[in-house]
């Protein structure tokens, strides 16, 4: 494996993949659209993966130099066998991602980590786990102004990024945006704003009988486009800036994500989590952006979401990670981003010896934020309220290395692009006090950013 290292450089990781990386076989980008040390360092762009693994209910598919291979079983059984195939020891660069595992873990891929009724609808129909193995990769340290071309093929990488980058010490200019995306700026929903109200008030039904604390509701919104993904993707980046950004193309579906989620970032063996609870949507002057963050702050019933998903992250962690290790680094923190405010919390603890990112993922997987608690009950109220299954939505994107290392998010604030159809989800955790009309308004808010990208 070759590392040539360019410093001093300031780029746009959107530029450098539309030019180089978008128009070969599956192309991915991860995206840090918010600076920041901890959780918006790195950017991730690759192409021209040499194995995809494809996994639906049982059914598995692994393409490995253009060959395919067959398999029914567990998912996550199969990808532990892969990763163990092509671990290697830790680089010497101390770069998280020098290559590994890009794609998605869908929601429903739960079903096979707990038994969970089958009710809703499939009526996307796609893969539930999509992953594609990448050998060379183009890394950015946002931090250090340095780039990375990394692989068997980086003096190749390097030739077409001079070729079409020039790597001028300047911010490359970004393109124009499409001002519309949709056809008609008409959105339709699986719900009916009675038929969500209605599943509230069954939620807060199964509150008031002991089954749950609280449950994650959402509704889905679908609407026709008339241009590419990546355009989608440069609009939805442009309104709605995020650390966890992803475009993955994989041909006759592509997914387009801004989540300011956190899901599981694992480097060394430590283990970090990011659950979100806690909205407000952004004030239209200074004086109303004060009073709602402050609202969002003194709120009682968002601390107490959080907190009851903070108590789940400790208790999945606690089946993978050291005894002790487990910790609350930072209980609620108020996050700004440009149509909301969120409280978010922090939870480390350290990977038992002989555990593995997979094991990590089966102890947690999905996020305990975008399920509620109980984690396992809210997972069937949510089969049994919500029409259609979640697919991509709220399960997770991101890279696991071959080296160990792992950065997921919570797929929210993301768009499922199939055909000429734009899909998009948004939701909010149900407790007791829930008011449903406030509750919808919610799902409303946090989608803002969505809607004005599909419909402009």
């Amino acid at each position: 494996m070759e590392i040539i290292e360019i410093s001093g450089i300031r780029i746009q990781p959107a530029e450098v993949f539309e030019r180089v990386f978008k128009d070969k076989p599956f192309p991915f980008l991860l995206e840090s659209g918010i600076r920041h040390p901890e959780f918006g360092r790195y950017s991730i762009m690759g192409c021209e993966p040499f194995l995809r693994f494809k996994s639906k209910g049982r059914k598995i598919e692994i393409i490995e130099n253009g060959r395919a291979h067959n398999l029914t079983g567990n998912p996550f059984n199969c990808l532990k066998d892969l990763f163990h195939r092509f671990k290697r020891s830790i680089n010497s660069r101390f770069l998280p991602f020098t290559g590994g595992a890009v794609g998605y873990f869908a929601y429903d891929l739960g079903a096979h980590i707990e038994k969970l009724p089958d009710i809703a609808v499939d009526d996307i129909n796609l893969p539930d786990c999509y992953l594609c193995f990448y050998k060379n990769v183009f890394l950015i340290d946002h931090i250090q102004n340095k780039c990375f071309i990394i692989g068997n093929k980086a003096g190749e990488i390097s030739k077409s990024l001079n070729k079409n980058i020039k790597f001028k010490k300047y911010n490359i200019p970004s393109q124009k945006m499409t001002k519309k995306l949709g056809k008609s700026g008409r959105l339709n929903s699986n719900f009916t704003y009675s038929g969500y109200i209605k599943a509230i008030n069954k939620a807060k039904y199964y509150i008031s009988c002991g089954d749950i604390y609280q449950v994650n509701l959402s509704q889905r919104f679908m609407c026709q486009i008339e241009t590419t993904p990546f355009e989608v993707y440069k609009r939805l980046r442009h309104i709605n800036p995020a650390p966890f950004s992803a475009f993955l193309d994989y041909g006759d579906f592509s997914v387009v994500s801004s989540s300011p989620e956190r899901f599981l970032r694992v480097r060394d063996g430590i283990v970090q989590t990011r659950p979100i609870k806690g909205t407000r949507p952004r004030g239209r002057t200074p004086s109303e952006d004060r009073r709602l963050a402050g609202e969002l702050l003194k709120s009682e019933k968002d601390r107490a979401e959080l907190v009851m998903i903070v108590d789940l992250e400790r208790n999945d962690l606690g089946r993978v990670c050291e005894y002790g290790s487990v910790r609350v680094k930072e209980l609620v923190a108020l996050e700004k981003y440009p149509t909301v405010f969120h409280t978010v919390a922090t939870v480390e603890g350290k990977l038992y010896r002989g555990k593995d990112i997979i094991d990590l993922l089966k102890a947690t997987f999905p996020g305990g934020s975008i399920t509620g608690a109980p984690k396992i009950r809210a997972m069937e109220i949510i089969e049994e309220l919500e029409p259609t299954k979640r697919s991509i939505y709220t399960g997770a994107i991101g890279y696991i290395s071959f080296e160990g290392n792992m950065d997921l998010n919570i797929v929210i604030r993301t768009f499922i692009l199939k055909g000429n159809t734009a899909y998009f989800q948004a939701g909010g955790g149900i407790v007791a006090d829930s008011q449903p009309e406030a509750e919808y308004q919610e799902t409303l808010d946090k989608a803002k950013a969505l809607i004005e990208t599909a419909t402009g």
